[in-house]
């Protein structure tokens, strides 16, 4: 699988935040349905997103994320293995977080790791990445025969955005803490990132476990183009649910509950 465009760009200007803001809603109200249907029917969900840094992985994710229940859509982002994991069968701290009935999980970065940083960074050796490459594709295998859905997402983001991102992070005191010295190792590796990359969509894109490239150079719309994908993959129906209505309080023993606190120590309004 190769991408026919490597500038992240979808040519398009840059999408308005109030326009963004009212779709992610409608998208957001329909994550919600999934969500619904998800609990119901028991259903098991694997979205996986991938792609350099700075490629609006983690924006993204809380996009799809911060309307939903944390019990339904559980995010993984796993650090680098520890001295034990690293003694274990590749995988198996991945596959430790696989969803039970019930559940979505969103890895920020997965096994593909072993394909990208792991192979880029050689922290695994030429005969480990061929072996990652070969058998990847038997292993998504067991895990969709195994009735898991499983969606694999590349965020593209171009040279000179990716740029501007990191610049932007070493400015700003609430992001620079994303920048670490690995970042900007693999900064100054693109073009063996590209590589590693298009090794790793050719042999490990399937019909089963197809890859798809979402153009990330805007932000706004990258996130608005990944939710409509997911839902549009995910074959969910909306689960009919009873109107709530708030019961009457009840005035059984009922007190003064504000004279119960007076005297406690109270947070001062400093707003």
């Amino acid at each position: 699988m190769a991408l026919k465009r490597t500038d992240g760009s979808n040519a398009k200007s840059k999408m308005k935040r109030k326009a963004y803001e009212r779709e992610l809603r409608k998208l957001q109200v329909e994550l919600c349905h999934l969500q619904a249907w998800v609990k119901q029917t028991g259903a098991r969900i694997i979205v996986l997103f991938e792609g350099r840094d700075a490629a609006g992985k983690g924006g993204t994710i809380k996009a799809i994320t911060e309307r939903v229940s944390p019990r339904v859509f559980r995010v993984v982002a796993l650090p680098a293995p520890s001295d034990r994991e690293k003694t274990q069968m590749f995988g198996q701290r991945y596959i430790e977080h696989f969803p039970a009935a019930g559940e979505i999980v969103i890895f920020d970065r997965s096994w593909y790791n072993r394909a990208g940083v792991e192979y880029v960074m050689g922290f695994c050796g030429e005969q480990e990445h061929r072996k990652f490459l070969d058998t990847c594709p038997q292993i998504e295998r067991y895990i969709v025969d195994a009735g898991i859905h499983l969606l694999k997402l590349w965020l593209e983001v171009g040279q000179a955005e990716q740029e501007r991102r990191f610049n932007a992070r070493i400015d700003d005191p609430l992001r620079n803490w994303k920048l670490s010295p690995m970042d900007l190792e693999s900064y100054r590796r693109w073009y063996d990132y590209s590589r590693a990359r298009d090794m790793m969509l050719e042999r490990t894109d399937s019909n089963y476990a197809p890859w798809y490239i979402v153009h990330s150079d805007d932000k706004r719309r990258a996130r608005l183009n990944c939710i409509s994908h997911i839902l549009e993959q995910i074959p969910f129906q909306k689960v009919s649910r009873p109107k709530v209505k708030l019961p009457k309080r009840s005035d059984k023993n009922k007190y003064d509950d504000r004279l119960s606190v007076k005297g406690m120590k109270f947070v001062a309004d400093e707003y």
